[in-house]
């Protein structure tokens, strides 16, 4: 009995895990994240390093992503759909959080 309790706790959880994984809003495949969405990708001038607001150069910028040292790994901008979409220096897109 403890046995069959345990494999069926193991599938329930594993059923509820595959789920929230393969939820469509928080997907690459979902058009409102993909980098091929012009809001999302480096070709767009809000998201690009050129632009002085998310240049490295720019001391004053307020969307700067750390490290735990304090060295600068990349920025952040927020798409007018609500994704915040997250550059490294040389404004490759390296990952994005859904709305």
């Amino acid at each position: 009995m403890k046995r069959f309790l345990l494999i069926a706790f193991c599938l329930i959880s594993t059923s509820a895990f595959a789920q929230q994984s393969l939820n469509f809003n928080n997907s690459p495949m979902n058009f409102e994240n993909s980098p091929m969405n012009f809001n999302n990708s480096p070709m767009n001038f809000n998201n690009s390093p050129m632009n002085f607001n998310n240049s490295p150069m720019n001391f004053n910028s307020t969307n700067g992503v750390y490290d735990n040292q304090g060295n600068r790994q990349g920025y952040q901008v927020q798409a007018p759909s609500g994704v915040v979409n997250y550059f490294d220096n040389k404004g490759n897109r390296i990952g994005y959080a859904p709305k």
